[in-house]
């Protein structure tokens, strides 16, 4: 890793303000769209680039500020990452969250993110704060393949029911899924049971499929070879260098993923989670009064 003082923190304006501790990742998920060319990365992708002064800059935009909103962090770098368990900048950057009444909208992979519950909660007390995790794969093994760096998908669901044990709100990425890899009934439907069981409140699709560019295709294409022999050449044959890849059995599945979510009311479609995620009423509150009684 090496540091770095950034200019500006906060993306995005209004109702809507995104942040990036860091850039790179270590978790060596062989999909990941954040290789990609277009994000122009002058380091490697494992080298992460730290922003040191992102509790600072953070701080100093909130202060300025003159409406609260939420504050989204993990689309394009994951904020529990290996290096966040000893620089602990995005526990930093949640306690100063807090400290200014804002809400939080975090995505990660990790099971460090349950060092921060306490924190977590407290923003979920005082404003909003929803987790966002990743599940792909319920298979173990796989998920080793796909996601070799960061705890299983068995794991995730344990923090996503700690989750819910502190009524903090979740929201699933169930992508991407994998064209003639993850891409079966069975794995839906047991990511989507333990989801329902966890009690989330939404479940984000794309179309069961991925996106491949330039810089992507490549580290996902050597990682076919290595763990998928042939497999590569069968997506050339059926895809060629195409952005979006649809699973044949995109139909099937999305019918499949809308019947359950519809069943257990999870909201299923991107806007709805998205909408869900950026909205910070007035006065939010986390649990009713008959909620609080009962404790």
């Amino acid at each position: 890793m090496h540091l770095v003082n950034a200019k500006g923190i906060l993306t995005g304006s209004g109702g809507r303000c995104g942040m990036n501790i860091y850039r790179g990742c270590t978790h060596g998920c062989i999909y990941c769209d954040s290789r990609s060319r277009c994000y122009q990365f002058t380091h490697p992708f494992e080298d992460i680039e730290v922003k040191q002064n992102a509790p600072e800059l953070l701080d100093a935009a909130l202060r300025s500020k003159r409406k609260k909103c939420m504050i989204g962090t993990g689309s394009m770098s994951d904020p529990y990452m290996h290096c966040e368990e000893e620089l602990k900048l995005t526990g930093k950057c949640l306690e100063i969250i807090l400290r200014n009444g804002f809400g939080l909208a975090i995505q990660t992979k990790s099971d460090l993110i349950l060092r921060d519950l306490d924190l977590l909660a407290e923003i979920n007390r005082s404003a909003k704060c929803v987790v966002q995790m990743t599940l792909t794969t319920y298979d173990d093994d796989l998920c080793r393949i796909l996601e070799p760096n960061v705890c299983n998908t068995k794991r995730r669901i344990e923090v996503l029911e700690k989750m819910q044990e502190r009524r903090i709100p979740t929201v699933v990425w169930l992508t991407p899924i994998l064209p003639f890899i993850n891409d079966t009934e069975e794995n839906i439907s047991a990511i989507l049971k333990e989801c329902v069981r966890v009690g989330v409140k939404g479940v984000i699709d794309f179309g069961m499929g991925l996106t491949l560019r330039e810089g992507d295709r490549e580290y996902y294409y050597a990682a076919l070879d290595k763990h998928f022999p042939g497999m590569k050449e069968r997506y050339i044959e059926r895809y060629g260098n195409a952005y979006e890849l649809q699973s044949p059995k995109e139909k099937e599945l999305t019918r499949l993923f809308k019947s359950i979510c519809s069943q257990n009311g999870i909201l299923s479609t991107p806007d709805e989670c998205f909408r869900y995620m950026q909205e910070l009423p007035d006065k939010y509150r986390q649990m009713s009064l008959f909620d609080l009684q009962d404790q």
